[in-house]
């Protein structure tokens, strides 16, 4: 199970990053990513925030657990499923060390924008303990 639910995990475009302060307050936010690994990254990127300072950073550094889901809906509920990596995260500060450069690389080759304008970061690194799912039908995409 583990390996098809990384599978189906890796093939979404996007999935929701589930953080919590040191409060257990939850906050919950879509993201793009990509998997090397047993690791899921996400990068600070361009697109318009109100600050870089961003609540998940600063979450994952003072609550490192941390839980991602992905899921496809249709209407067809023959085809429902959904994927949970559950792990630690860390922030990744400097972009041009080896981990963070490689994260790079895989965020550019899976999403075209990437490509066109490099993140600046910092970048997220989840490093996963766990991948859960279910889906209506093992037979499905």
């Amino acid at each position: 199970m583990p390996e098809e639910a990384r599978r189906r995990f890796q093939a979404e475009p996007v999935a929701r990053l589930a953080t919590a302060d040191p409060e257990g307050r939850p906050h919950i936010v879509p993201m793009v990513f990509a998997v090397l690994g047993d690791t899921v990254y996400s990068a600070v990127d361009s697109k318009p925030k109100r600050t870089t300072a961003l609540r998940r950073l600063s979450n994952v550094t003072a609550n490192p657990q941390v839980a991602v889901l992905a899921d496809r809906y249709d209407d067809d509920w023959r085809r429902l499923w959904w994927v949970r990596a559950e792990g630690t995260g860390r922030v990744l500060e400097d972009t041009t060390e080896a981990e963070a450069a490689r994260a790079l690389d895989a965020l550019a080759e899976r999403y075209a924008q990437y490509r066109e304008e490099r993140p600046a970061g910092p970048l997220l690194a989840i490093d996963v303990s766990r991948w859960s799912g279910w889906a209506a039908s093992a037979s499905q995409p």
